[in-house]
Formats: structure tokens, C-alpha cells, sequence
């Protein structure tokens, strides 16, 4: 019967088998170390010459890096050893081999490592990043489980624009235009009446000609949406949920964050209150630092830094001007200059992790604005019923999944936090 590494220090003085691929072989004389790892931990494997028939030491000392192999021994504690045990070697089997890995245990350029994604996936940070990432996911899952949310798959192709007109994918569909969902949220809105709490959770696209460490043409999103929430309530709700999302992490993959070298005080930080700050403060105060920032402008990545360098924690930017925000965001009553909405940014130069507002339930307003932004009304009919056959107040907001990860990690960029990223540049693997 196989066993999986990890349980290798309950089997203390058993004999077993476990299965997996070469990290590293290395030979002394009459003794060679084998470590190998399976998925689920890496063991050392020790092989005396003396011990095993010649063809099992023949093999094992010319195992090459990333072979499959089956070691068969008995399980020994040794503290020194990778994860605590050593397996005393007595059979070795070759399941499958390998000649000349491409990854060699030597510094290869970032492209050339891109270019052999699907091998480079093996890497130590790369398997830390990703368990990390899958923690996460799950961990989004939960949080909105055991708070009555009920997920709403929404779909990819779409013939309504969600965010900006300028950074579609568009593609013929069967004659007629359509375009790769740039949110899912217009969708999950409609849901809300049946559910009153809903969320939808899969990859999003963005056509934007951008090459900074924060961007990806495709990336996943998850947008909960409540139905008779308003801007405060949903900044509670994403205050909770980011607390929740890191506390998760903390727990869980403390083994990952300790190989990605994150400095895990700093997560340790992230707690409730965030602070708040109306976009209108920030402008002043970035002016007030010599930024000479124009009111009404978007804020940009070096903004954004400069702000949560003026917090231990993520902060809460809210009450954007309206002609740097989406249509679908509801007019601010006391300043009409501005929506209801917030941006949440992440310490440590992470930046803009969620995106949120409290959306427009005035039919005539929605309209307006759909005519402001130039958009076509008839792609929109359906969304704009909401606001004709019950309307309620209702927010929202989404949460970029690889920009979290990013700053959950450490990670200086965000494409080595998805399996396969997506670039300008980049279609393959």
C-alpha cells in the first residue's frame, strides 16, 4: 500500500512506500540522499550501499531531477531531516523519468521561467504561493457560506459592458457583438431579490494594455452583493471579510508563509477597525505632502501607496467623483460631485485589493447615467428592470483574488499568484 509523506510521522519504524518526484539526489561515497517530494511533504530517502542489492543502489544514484519514482523503507525521526523523518531505503522502483529537467537549481530568467510554467509549478515558492492562493479561495467560500450567501455562477460571455468600454475583450457571437465579462456583478444584482444575499466567484477579464506587477488580463474575482445594505454596511462587510480572510491564512499555512519569507507581524496587524478616508481628504492631504493631485482625477498606484503608508492596516478610500467611477454607483446625497463608493488598499505598496459601492435603485438616475457613459440602452434593458419592478437598496464589491494573495504572501508580483497568468504578452503555457 502507498503512503503519502505526510503521514510519514505517525509510521515511525513501519516499513512503507510512498510515491513522488526527485527534488534532489546526492551521493557520498557509499551513502546517497534521495529527497522526494509527493504533494503533500518532502522526505529524504537514505540509500546504503551495503544495505540494497546493486541494481536498487545503480538506480537510485542515477535518479535525475524530477523522476517519478516509488521508494520503499522503513520510517525513521531525524530532526535534522526535511520534515522530521528519514526513510531507510530498501527498494527503489523508476515510474517515470526524466532527461534533462529545463529548471536547473541555478537563477533563470523571469520569462524563460514563464515560458516552462507548467514545470516551474514544482518550484518551492510556487507550490507556497498556490497553496496559499487555494486557502484563500476557500476560505471566500466559507466566510460567505456561513453567512447565508448564496453563490450565483454568472456568465463570461456578455453583450453588457460592467466597467470600462476601453478594456473589453470582444468576439463575434454568431453575428452579433459580445465581449468576456469584465464582473460578473450586473448579473448577481438581479439575484438578490431571490436570495437577498449573493455572490458570484470566477475569472474576469481586462483588456488593458498594462505591464505593471499588479495587473493581469485575466484574474479572479469574487463580488458579493446584499440586498438593503448601504456604502457603511458594505465596508463593514469587506472590513470582515479581509480580517477573516488573513486570520485563515495565519492558521493554516503557516509551513508556506514561513518558505515565502513573509514577515507574518505585518498580516498580524490587519484588524478591525480599518481606517476611513473620503477621497476628498486624501486629495487634500496628498496636496498638503506636495502631490499637487487634481480633485476629480482616479487615484493611481503611487497615490494609493502614499495612502496606506499613512496606516498600519488596510485603509478605506471612499466617496470617489463620479466621472472616475462606473455608472452603476449611486449618486453621494450631500456632495452630487460624488458616488457612494469605496476602495479598500492593502499596506506595503499591495494597493487596491477591493473596489465597492452602494449601486444606483433609482430607475431615471441609471438611465442618465447609462446616456452620460455613451452606453447602448438596449444592452441594458434587462439590468435597468431592477429599478422597474421593485427596486431596493442594495451594495456590493469586488474582491481581486491575486492582488490579495499578493499581499497575503509577500509576492512582488501577482502573475506568480495564479497557475497560468494571463499578460499582454503572454498566451502560453
Amino acid at each position: 500500500m502507498a503512503h503519502q509523506i505526510r503521514d510519514l510521522p505517525d509510521r515511525a519504524g513501519e516499513t512503507v512506500t510512498v510515491s513522488g518526484w526527485t527534488a534532489a539526489v546526492r551521493v557520498h561515497a557509499r551513502v546517497a540522499f534521495v529527497v522526494l517530494r509527493d504533494g503533500t511533504g518532502v522526505v529524504q530517502g537514505v540509500v546504503v550501499k551495503s544495505a540494497v542489492p546493486e541494481e536498487v543502489w545503480t538506480l537510485a544514484t542515477t535518479l535525475t531531477q524530477e523522476s517519478c519514482v516509488a521508494l520503499s523503507g522503513t520510517v525513521r525521526p531525524d530532526p535534522r531531516a526535511p520534515g522530521g523523518h528519514e526513510l531507510t531505503v530498501t527498494g527503489v522502483e523508476l515510474i517515470g523519468g526524466s532527461e534533462e529537467y529545463p529548471i536547473q537549481p541555478k537563477e533563470h530568467g523571469v520569462e524563460f521561467l514563464l515560458d516552462h510554467r507548467h514545470l516551474w509549478l514544482r518550484s518551492n515558492l510556487q507550490r507556497a504561493g498556490l497553496k496559499v492562493r487555494a486557502e484563500v479561495e476557500q476560505a471566500i467560500h466559507d466566510f460567505l457560506y456561513e453567512r447565508d450567501f448564496v453563490r450565483v455562477d454568472t456568465p463570461i460571455l456578455t453583450g453588457a459592458i460592467g466597467e470600462s468600454a476601453g478594456t473589453l475583450f470582444e468576439t463575434d457571437y454568431f453575428g452579433e457583438r459580445a465581449f468576456l465579462a469584465q464582473t460578473g456583478q450586473l448579473y448577481v444584482e438581479s439575484a438578490c431579490p431571490a436570495f437577498r444575499r449573493v455572490y458570484c466567484f470566477g475569472p474576469t477579464f481586462r483588456a488593458e494594455k498594462s505591464k505593471t506587477r499588479r495587473h493581469l488580463t485575466e484574474f479572479w474575482m469574487v463580488e458579493p452583493e446584499v440586498a438593503f445594505a448601504d456604502s457603511n454596511d458594505n465596508m463593514d462587510l469587506q472590513e470582515a471579510f479581509v480580517c477573516y480572510l488573513v486570520r485563515r491564512a495565519l492558521e493554516r499555512c503557516k509551513a508556506e508563509l514561513e518558505v515565502l519569507g513573509r514577515d507574518v507581524t505585518r498580516l498580524e496587524s490587519v484588524v478591525p477597525p480599518f481606517p476611513r478616508i473620503s477621497y476628498s481628504e486624501a486629495v487634500e492631504r496628498l496636496n498638503a505632502e506636495g502631490r499637487e493631485f487634481e480633485w476629480g482625477r482616479d487615484l493611481g498606484a503611487v497615490e494609493e501607496a502614499t495612502i496606506s503608508s499613512w496606516f498600519d492596516r488596510p485603509v478605506f478610500v471612499y466617496n470617489y467623483p463620479k466621472e472616475a467611477k462606473a455608472f452603476y454607483m449611486k449618486e453621494n446625497p450631500d456632495d452630487l460631485r460624488t458616488v457612494l463608493c469605496n476602495d479598500l488598499l492593502a499596506p506595503e505598496g499591495a494597493g487596491e485589493i477591493i473596489g465597492g459601492s452602494q449601486r444606483e435603485d433609482d430607475h431615471d438616475r441609471l438611465l442618465a447615467r447609462i446616456h452620460e457613459e455613451g452606453l447602448p440602452e438596449e444592452a441594458y434593458d434587462w439590468y435597468l428592470d431592477l429599478r422597474k419592478y421593485g427596486t431596493f437598496p442594495h451594495s456590493g464589491f469586488g474582491l481581486g483574488l491575486e492582488r490579495t494573495v499578493g499581499w497575503i504572501t509577500g509576492r512582488p508580483h501577482i502573475r506568480e499568484l495564479v497557475p497560468f497568468p494571463r499578460l499582454i504578452n503572454r498566451l502560453t503555457p
